[in-house]
């Protein structure tokens, strides 16, 4: 990586406003924090920071409160588990700028760690507001970016700041980047690329700018249905990208061109009641009924896809292979998961419900890396320039 980290600057007894992906899960009656996971990948950059005496102040968004109060998204909810994590107390402001907040930072002592209010409380937050931008940095000395979840974001808490402060990366961001620039650069061969989701325009950048790097493309969910129509296959009901059509004629040319296998399900369970109580069946893809949608990939393809995968020293998987919130139709999307938890190779989780996913099934331990960003680990294997990486100090 060609941007300076947190361990290329002196932060002893330094104010260091820390960014932070606290976008937790919340029980919407409780407040409960369903998966700390973003939490627990926070500490390493918190710990160095405390290690070497900095005055810790995070900040942080959860939700989308649109500029309004929600006490429901509150980063007070946070505070008790960070404590418990780092093993000391988290003090809190109930709000993210102005004289209190100042008052409370004044008063901190090296060693202290602060969480500030939702940052997405202030709607100048993600309108780039450079009022809010310099508020945010008469807070601290130094500005540490660690969300790589808002990395391809505009917003003033990850590039507007930087204007204002010396900015660098914390170790989140930058195992972040190494780890997926890895996969740009130098994967181990063979490498197959695993997709999955609603829609081919999600993942179409990717797929170009990946084809030269990957042996083997294995796509499921409901962007499969948009290469088997393009194929010639009756889909049914099944939903597709109708103007994406000739986007996916093209791509599957460029990728016999490139002579990467692209491998499509080979049969596929179909409904037409999407429900938990909805009747279902196992067909072939030649064979999907009129007045059915696919809901998930078959056993012949969870077999056919299994065997590609347990030849690849290295995976990268993104999507759902099916309609992974309603039981019946979450098999393909599990079985994905605990073949990739059991085979020999770099497994790389690119984030989002993808990660959602095996962190829920106990499998996150399992795999090689688990990316923080759904949306920024797209972007970033897409080829584009992170706005908030961009915005970094270099070298």
């Amino acid at each position: 990586m060609d941007k300076k980290t947190v361990r290329d600057i002196d932060v002893s007894g330094k104010r260091v406003l820390l960014r932070t992906d606290f976008n937790v899960p919340l029980d919407e009656k409780t407040g409960r924090i369903l998966d700390d996971s973003r939490i627990q990948a926070s500490v390493p950059t918190i710990q160095y920071l405390l290690n070497h005496q900095a005055k810790v102040i995070l900040c942080s968004h959860i939700g989308r409160p649109k500029g309004v109060y929600d006490p429901k998204l509150s980063l007070s909810h946070v505070v008790a588990r960070l404590s418990g994590i780092l093993g000391q107390p988290v003090a809190f402001t109930r709000d993210c700028i102005g004289p209190e907040v100042e008052t409370v930072i004044n008063l901190m002592r090296n060693g202290d760690v602060l969480l500030l209010e939702n940052l997405r409380f202030h709607a100048e937050e993600e309108k780039g507001d450079a009022f809010f931008a310099r508020a945010l940095a008469k807070l601290a000395d130094v500005y540490v970016d660690d969300a790589f979840g808002t990395a391809h974001r505009n917003h003033v808490s990850v590039v507007g700041i930087t204007k204002y402060l010396p900015a660098v990366a914390g170790l989140l961001l930058e195992k972040e980047l190494n780890t997926l620039g890895g996969l740009l650069k130098h994967p181990a061969h063979p490498f197959g690329t695993l997709l999955g989701g609603a829609k081919v325009s999600d993942k179409v950048a990717l797929m170009q700018n990946m084809l030269d790097k990957v042996d083997f493309l294995l796509v499921g969910g409901g962007m499969a249905a948009t290469f088997l129509k393009v194929r010639g296959f009756e889909i049914g009901q099944s939903l597709y990208e109708e103007d994406r059509l000739e986007t996916a004629k093209a791509l599957m040319k460029k990728v016999d061109g490139n002579g990467v296998r692209l491998m499509l399900p080979l049969d596929a369970i179909v409904t037409d009641d999407v429900s938990e109580s909805g009747a279902y069946q196992v067909v072939d893809v030649s064979q999907i009924p009129k007045d059915k949608k696919i809901v998930d990939i078959g056993p012949k393809t969870i077999d056919k896809f299994s065997k590609e995968l347990q030849k690849c020293q290295t995976v990268f998987w993104n999507g759902p292979m099916g309609v992974y919130e309603i039981p019946q139709f979450s098999h393909g999307t599990s079985s994905m998961a605990w073949i990739l938890a059991g085979i020999d190779a770099a497994t790389i989780i690119g984030g989002g419900s993808t990660a959602e996913i095996v962190i829920n099934m106990g499998l996150a331990g399992k795999m090689s890396f688990v990316s923080t960003g759904g949306g920024a680990s797209m972007s970033f294997l897409s080829g584009e320039k992170l706005p908030a990486v961009e915005a970094l100090m270099d070298k």
